[in-house]
């Protein structure tokens, strides 16, 4: 009875899929490598990519909080992304979303899929037209990956890792490697692998985009959106790094202080910051006219809250005597930069 429960709601899903199937689509070759990937203890749900293909974010990258991520690629069949999100919203796994994705379509032998479902649960086709090099790996419950050639699709867990025009193999497996290694957030994790990957070897024709899309429920600007991170470089020399520089900027201005980062507005540091807020002429604006003795007075606070919020410290400003590590050092390093140029 539960296989036929299965097979009745494969084929209900395949039958949705084809109905909505564009009538007339074009595919673009998109030579990349990309990682899918969750992480099951908060619900965050992303993708990495790097190609030798100008914008790779509006095409390759798909992902939806509480549902799972997918990456389109090689001649990149553009809907996938926003149809196997919505098979895995209906139920699917992402190996059953895959499925229907791959045998629905008619230049599936020239396409490149990773996928991932809420779960955890990865699948990565490569089709047999891919330009070499190309293959996949995906996440396992053991310490080894499952690799797939051209041609098949591979299911695992946690992660699915795949590419194609690239130097070797090797990048994939960096690809994999790195992201099983790597501690922190998700978001960190996909980063660190995607660069690996890079170094590994990378496209054969080389660098142009890059991007980085995490999802997480409630986790935008001012939690009404899921975007935790969205971050998309369009065309570069060397788009990795300029993608790292881009998310360090991004954990400045849209991540909330990290408790542990958090430390107390000494008497010296107060003196510090009410030196630099009472210097109309750095950025055209007295944030503060008081004392400057240490005293960390509510007037000082207030300045101090405006002067951040001025500089788009938003998320950051806090209402305690207490600030931001990473929100002093770069208030330090501005003034002093601009201390240097004056």
């Amino acid at each position: 009875m539960k296989k036929i429960i299965i097979a009745t709601l494969t084929f209900g899903l395949t039958i949705i899929y084809i109905l909505s199937l564009p009538k007339n689509s074009t595919a673009q070759l998109i030579s990349t490598f990309s990682i899918v990937a969750i992480d099951t203890l908060n619900g965050d749900v992303g993708v990495a990519v790097q190609s030798k293909f100008p914008n790779v974010r509006p095409v390759v990258p798909w992902a939806e909080a509480g549902v799972g991520a997918v990456a389109t690629q090689s001649f990149a069949n553009v809907s996938f992304g926003k149809r196997g999100l919505t098979l895995m919203r209906e139920g699917a796994t992402a190996e059953d979303a895959l499925r229907i994705l791959v045998n629905s379509d008619e230049g599936k032998h020239t396409r490149q899929v990773g996928i991932i479902d809420s779960k955890g649960n990865a699948a990565s086709w490569s089709g047999g037209e891919c330009f070499d090099w190309a293959g996949g790996l995906v996440g396992a419950n053991s310490a080894i990956n499952n690799f797939g050639r051209k041609g098949e699709i591979i299911v695992g867990k946690g992660f699915a890792a795949q590419g194609n025009i690239l130097v070797g193999k090797e990048t994939v497996e960096a690809l994999a490697n790195t992201f099983r290694n790597t501690k922190g957030s998700l978001a960190d994790r996909l980063l660190a692998s995607l660069i690996a990957g890079g170094k590994a070897g990378g496209d054969r024709r080389g660098e142009q985009s890059a991007a980085l899309l995490v999802k997480r429920a409630g986790a935008g600007y001012d939690n009404t959106t899921d975007d935790l991170v969205d971050i998309s470089v369009y065309d570069h020399q060397k788009p990795l790094q300029e993608l790292e520089r881009l998310y360090n900027i991004h954990k400045l201005f849209f991540f909330k202080s990290d408790p542990s980062n958090l430390i107390d507005i000494t008497q010296t540091i107060c003196k510090e910051l009410q030196y630099i807020i009472s210097d109309k002429a750095y950025k055209g604006m007295l944030f503060y006219s008081g004392p400057i003795d240490g005293i960390y007075t509510n007037a000082t606070k207030k300045a101090l809250q405006d002067f951040m919020g001025w500089e788009n410290y938003d998320v950051r400003i806090r209402q305690d005597n207490k600030i931001d590590r990473d929100v002093l050092a770069d208030i330090r390093r501005q003034y002093k930069e601009y201390s240097l140029n004056k």
